[in-house]
């Protein structure tokens, strides 16, 4: 099993970065928290792996601390909650706030993240509750990267690619953009704006 990848960034997009190792690239599966940190392309990276084996394929899921991964890990342990939606949580979710929000039972939060239902967040709540007690939940970074012309359309892009509905996207991509001004096109990074948007849809 590969439990650790040290590289360069060939690639990256919401969700999946290609790690060049020596000349193989290793397609990963992140968070988004993951991928506002890893660097441009060309930059070194090193990321803890969860290799997640199924019959049709081999799947790594990636994650730069030690805190997302253990969340990750936790996650896919609960009934109705596999790889995809437990990337989609810790993309929707800062990993302290959901450390807080199951401490604190916050079923209304849970549930606005894409993919959760009621249900599923009680779950989380019963099963998550007492395990995640000791994990200690670390300052966010501040993100970082990339500009562009079509950042309206990028952001739409990525917003889908999460589960948002377009309607809802577009409310929050738009409310994003014109409360930053003139620095959404000529300041604003990609995962500065997506950061902003996310929140903005979480209100």
């Amino acid at each position: 099993m590969i439990g650790f990848l040290r590289g360069r960034v060939l690639d990256k997009q919401p969700n999946q970065v290609i790690v060049d190792v020596q000349g193989v690239g290793y397609e990963v599966h992140v968070p988004l928290s993951t991928y506002y940190e890893v660097g441009d392309i060309g930059a070194d990276v090193a990321l803890r792996i969860h290799t997640h084996v199924r019959e049709e394929a081999l799947q790594l899921y990636g994650f730069l601390t030690w805190l997302e991964q253990q969340l990750f890990e936790r996650l896919i342990g609960i009934s109705g909650i596999g790889p995809k939606l437990a990337v989609a949580v810790l993309s929707g979710i800062e990993a302290r706030e959901l450390v807080t929000a199951v401490q604190r039972a916050d079923v209304a939060r849970l549930t606005r993240v894409p993919g959760i239902g009621r249900k599923t967040a009680e779950r989380m709540v019963l099963e998550l509750k007492d395990r995640l007690a000791h994990l200690a939940v670390p300052a966010d970074e501040a993100p970082t990267v990339t500009q562009g012309n079509r950042l309206r359309d990028d952001l739409l892009s990525a917003l889908q690619n999460l589960g948002y509905h377009r309607p809802l996207a577009e409310q929050a991509v738009d409310a994003t953009l014109s409360s930053n001004g003139d620095a959404a096109s000529a300041h604003a990074t990609f995962e500065q704006a997506l950061r902003s948007a996310l929140r903005e849809l979480t209100r």
